[in-house]
């Protein structure tokens, strides 16, 4: 009778053999199509618009390209004679179409780089799957699941992080001295690079457009409410953009 581990010793080595075979090949896509899933589950838990399925086939799809590249030589050209890595090769540059259209920029705020990364390791990830590189895949795959989750809490609870904002005011009266603002900025941390103002003496309103430096973390609702007892306030909003 063959025991567990002798047929686990057999699995083995049918799915570590170096050419291409069906067993092996079914093999690494399957298990690439997982490691995919759990860094696309991930983005996905983040409201990201690429998710378990385009993550799951970025990583398939390079690890299908990797086993093509290994499969012409060994078979139509012999191993020694074949580039194995050709094919391969595009993927690195191919996948940054995809990662692209992850990114999206919005009123001179950049969103979605941290995907876009995820997409190109996820398909470097599929391509040493093809290779059978399967402990090294399964590190890599533990590893930006660190990066992505304990990381970004450590950045979060150390405050890590400035984002520039735009703070625009809109005041009942002609505002002629904008130091009191200085110093409530400076009370919450918040660094103030420029101003832009503009006066409506018809109307006697002030229209105020701070450009600064806060961290994620920023309690907004106190700083606007610290903000609106300056002077008449009428309107507080924050932006990424100034339209001048």
């Amino acid at each position: 009778m063959t025991s567990f581990s002798q047929i686990w010793s057999d699995f083995v080595s049918l799915i570590s053999v170096k050419e291409v075979t069906m067993l092996s090949a079914i093999f690494k896509l399957c298990f690439s199509l997982l490691l995919g899933s759990i860094v696309g589950l991930e983005r996905k838990r983040k409201g990201q618009s690429a998710g378990i399925r385009t993550f799951a086939l970025i990583s398939m799809g390079a690890t299908l390209a990797m086993l093509i590249s290994i499969y012409v030589p060994q078979v139509y050209l012999g191993l020694k004679n074949g580039d194995p890595g050709r094919i391969a090769a595009q993927v690195v540059s191919g996948i940054g179409f995809l990662g692209a259209g992850a990114i999206i920029q919005m009123k001179g705020s950049v969103k979605g780089l941290t995907t876009a990364a995820g997409i190109w390791m996820v398909a470097a990830i599929g391509l040493a799957v093809g290779v059978g590189l399967y402990t090294l895949s399964i590190v890599a795959t533990a590893l930006i699941l660190f990066i992505l989750v304990p990381l970004e809490r450590f950045e979060h609870r150390i405050g890590m992080g400035s984002e520039s904002r735009i703070i625009r005011i809109k005041v009942g009266c002609v505002v002629e001295d904008i130091d009191c603002y200085r110093k409530i900025f400076k009370q919450h941390k918040v660094h103030l690079n420029n101003v832009f103002v503009e006066y409506d003496y018809a109307e006697d309103i002030t229209r105020i457009n701070f450009v600064v430096l806060m961290k994620e973390n920023t309690d907004n609702v106190s700083l606007f409410s610290d903000l609106r007892k300056l002077f008449p306030t009428q309107s507080i909003s924050l932006a990424n953009q100034v339209n001048l």
